[in-house]
């Protein structure tokens, strides 16, 4: 299995930013990390060595991405600010890595995927350009940071504004009404994947449920048990990458 490590000055994030690429073709997949967690977690945690066949293969590529989270979602700034370094973030996907893939890979198609808050990277920025993205999977993730739940706070302190709303789906989704975006949105092949008993179950629902209110086909798949560890997503990627 190819392995490669990339590093280099984001202009966007005004900061060195880092990735591993497994894989010599095939689809590419933006891998984003878990909360606060790097881009070789994933490998330490062996759900790469889940997906090496498809990858030796030539099926899959897989490009694992840093995360910025503690100076976003998980800093000590102004929750005004944590949201627009969020942006700066997802800023640096669409301008530098995404183009740095369309130069290592000319294979039709990209995937976002993600575990914990991982999964809520990739579900946020395919929804918001199903134009760029074929594929979506997220992986025990919740997508309203703003609800505060057993174990997991309000990751805005109750702060509220359009930055906030438009990076929330399950806020945007449901309101989703222009035909062009609607059409470019049932295109995308989007799969949620939660555990019985994660405290994401409910959100994993809600989303499924506005996904449907719009007509926009999708997967909800439920797990037994929590599933909200990398012995269980090592499993789920086999599945539903």
């Amino acid at each position: 299995m190819e392995r490669a490590y990339h590093k280099w000055f984001s202009p966007v994030l005004n900061r060195d930013m880092e990735m591993l690429v497994f894989g010599h073709a095939g689809v590419p997949v933006i891998f984003f990390p878990t909360r606060a967690a790097h881009f070789y977690d994933f490998e330490d945690w062996r759900v790469i060595d889940a997906m090496k066949p498809r990858i030796e293969a030539g099926q899959i590529q897989v490009y694992c991405i840093d995360s910025i989270d503690g100076e976003s979602f998980y800093s000590r700034d102004a929750p005004h600010l944590r949201i627009i370094r969020h942006i700066q973030y997802e800023n640096y996907i669409l301008q530098e890595v995404i183009p740095f893939i369309k130069k290592q890979n000319r294979r039709k198609g990209l995937v976002a995927a993600g575990c914990s808050l991982g999964g809520y990277h990739a579900v946020n920025i395919a929804l918001k350009h199903p134009t760029i993205f074929t594929k979506v999977v997220g992986m025990s993730a919740r997508y309203d940071l703003t609800r505060a739940l057993p174990h997991f706070e309000d990751l805005f302190d109750g702060y509220f504004d359009e930055n906030i709303y438009f990076n929330m789906p399950t806020y945007f989704v449901p309101k989703i009404s222009d035909p062009k975006l609607l059409k470019q949105l049932r295109k995308l092949d989007i799969t949620l994947v939660i555990g019985r008993e994660d405290s994401f179950l409910d959100n994993n629902k809600e989303l499924s449920n506005s996904l449907n209110h719009i007509e926009v086909p999708h997967n909800l798949y439920i797990w037994e048990e929590e599933a909200h560890r990398p012995r269980y997503w090592r499993e789920m990627v086999k599945l539903y990458l």
